[in-house]
């Protein structure tokens, strides 16, 4: 699609502020380092995507995993409700955005996603754990997340009736599993045993165990 974008919001990893649901097993510079590779593959995915836009919404500083190409922009102060609807006012349409959590993630996934748009007003992808991974807009629109609250087991499912009741028309994306817990990771690493993710959390299983 014609001026598409890739749209990611993440945080800068950092020991104590990346990935702490990965505390225990693993220590706080782990978890930073199996943060600091999802990120590093998420990004990977979305430069290889045919998005003609590639945009960061960062939390933090930019760091040697940040591939060139990209368009970085602070989040904004306030809560994660706040800083997504920022992100998608810098962003405006039509676009997917992601988070660093599916560091399993594709470019031709997202290549998908993003030609799905030429049919469909808005997309949406579940994650296992009740969220979303993914949500793909032909146009932004004000009030996107008003009334969904976030990180929650129905956050998903909530905000697919907020899509709704803004009039659009959702089409849903494959469910996915995020990168929150430990098992998490090993489930994920070994879905994608390619990733950086994999390689990471497969070294420092024994460290973490």
């Amino acid at each position: 699609m014609k001026d598409s974008h890739v749209l990611v919001l993440a945080k800068a990893p950092e020991a104590g502020r990346s990935k702490t649901r990965l505390c225990p097993p693993y220590a706080p510079d782990q978890a930073a380092e199996v943060a600091e590779a999802a990120l590093a593959d998420t990004l990977e995915a979305v430069a290889a995507s045919g998005a003609r836009r590639r945009i960061l919404a960062l939390d933090g500083p930019p760091g040697p995993w940040l591939p060139p190409g990209f368009d970085v922009v602070a989040q904004v102060s306030g809560s994660f409700a706040t800083r997504l609807q920022a992100a998608w006012d810098h962003a405006g349409g039509p676009g997917v955005q992601i988070g660093m959590d599916t560091p399993q993630v594709t470019a031709s996934m997202l290549d998908h996603a993003l030609g799905l748009l030429d049919d469909h007003e808005a997309l949406l992808g579940l994650a296992e754990d009740g969220g979303w991974w993914a949500l793909g807009l032909r146009q932004a629109q004000p009030g996107l997340f008003d009334g969904v609250p976030m990180s929650t087991a129905r956050t998903g499912f909530d905000q697919y009736i907020r899509l709704r009741a803004l009039g659009l028309a959702v089409r849903m994306l494959p469910t996915m599993r995020d990168l929150d817990t430990a098992s998490d990771a090993a489930t994920i690493a070994a879905s994608a045993p390619g990733t950086r993710t994999s390689r990471i959390v497969r070294a420092m299983l024994p460290r973490a165990a």
